[in-house]
């Protein structure tokens, strides 16, 4: 039986608090906090000192690394060190946007199909299979192409994307959490079943709605900058990684620093969100745990996955 109580409930509800500050102690966390915040912060600081505007034509066309320009210039003479520091909160930004709407949205889909069974299950999951069959960046093209490379419907079709298997995560803990004593308890005084999942069963499914987040916003990264690349983001002359990798790489021999720099951020932020959200699973899985923090979470009945 499920250990149940104030103390019980308080710890249940900030699980993903106390999940986050374990695997941020492991060498895993650690290291992909690290690479991640790096990253985010060139993204975010980087347009404040940029020394140059990122579309001014400075020099000529794939310059060599100088005192005035550190990294080069691009295909078209412009500095790619200004293009690099202002060419990735907007592709941050997308790809966070797209994780919240696609983890929003399979996880509404996830957790009700598991609570309600019978026919809104069947029909959630059927539409589930259906999205599936689809492979993500296809689908995201298809989209792009009918109704043109909009930022928002980029946004939408990632997201869209991610929330088949965020659904299919989250339906299979959510049948597991919805037999425990404290959903039945809810449900004997009387609370609705919308606010049972809400206030009830969302909470206990924190860590793996965390390592979902992770994954899905490495998957989003992913995809963001190969649409980039394909053309499908900013219009020129916006900076974009994604887009500068394409813009250059007939240049490599002569300016390898404008297609090196933005591939490394991206695969810097992409292996740092992953072992991060990797951390958070061994963490909630008793890989990783302290002996201290595994013996308190067994006895409280909130080992991920079953009750004690």
């Amino acid at each position: 039986m499920t250990t149940t109580g104030p103390g019980t409930e308080r710890i249940r509800r900030h699980q993903w608090l106390a999940s986050a500050r374990s695997a941020v102690r492991t060498p895993r966390g650690a290291a992909g906090l690290v690479l991640a915040g790096f990253v985010v912060a060139v993204a975010v600081i980087g347009p404040q000192v940029a020394p140059d505007s990122p579309s001014a034509l400075l020099t000529f066309p794939f310059g060599k690394p100088s005192g005035r320009f550190l990294l080069g210039a691009d295909f078209l003479g412009r500095d790619v060190l200004s293009r690099v520091l202002d060419g990735g909160w907007l592709l941050l930004l997308m790809a966070v946007s797209a994780t919240v709407l696609g983890v929003a949205a399979g996880a509404a889909a996830g957790i009700s199909a598991a609570y309600l069974r019978g026919r809104p299950d069947g029909l959630i999951m059927r539409t589930v299979d259906v999205i599936l069959a689809f492979p993500q960046l296809v689908f995201a093209l298809l989209l792009l192409s009918i109704l043109g490379p909009r930022l928002w419907l980029i946004v939408l079709a990632v997201g869209l994307t991610h929330a088949p298997a965020v659904a299919r995560v989250l339906r299979s803990a959510t049948l597991d959490v919805a037999e425990r004593d404290f959903v039945k308890m809810a449900e004997l005084q009387g609370m609705r079943p919308a606010a049972v999942m809400a206030k009830e069963i969302l909470p206990s499914l924190s860590t793996p709605l965390m390592v979902e987040a992770g994954l899905r916003l490495t998957y989003s990264i992913i995809v963001m900058s190969g649409l980039a690349f394909l053309g499908f983001g900013q219009s020129p002359p916006a900076p974009n990684w994604g887009t500068m990798i394409n813009e250059n790489r007939t240049g490599l021999s002569l300016n390898p620093w404008a297609v090196i720099v933005p591939a490394v951020l991206i695969a810097m932020l992409t292996i740092g969100t992953n072992l991060f959200s990797d951390a958070i699973g061994r963490v909630a899985l008793g890989v990783d745990r302290r002996p201290a923090e595994a013996a308190l979470a067994d006895g409280l009945g909130l080992t991920e996955g079953r009750a004690t």
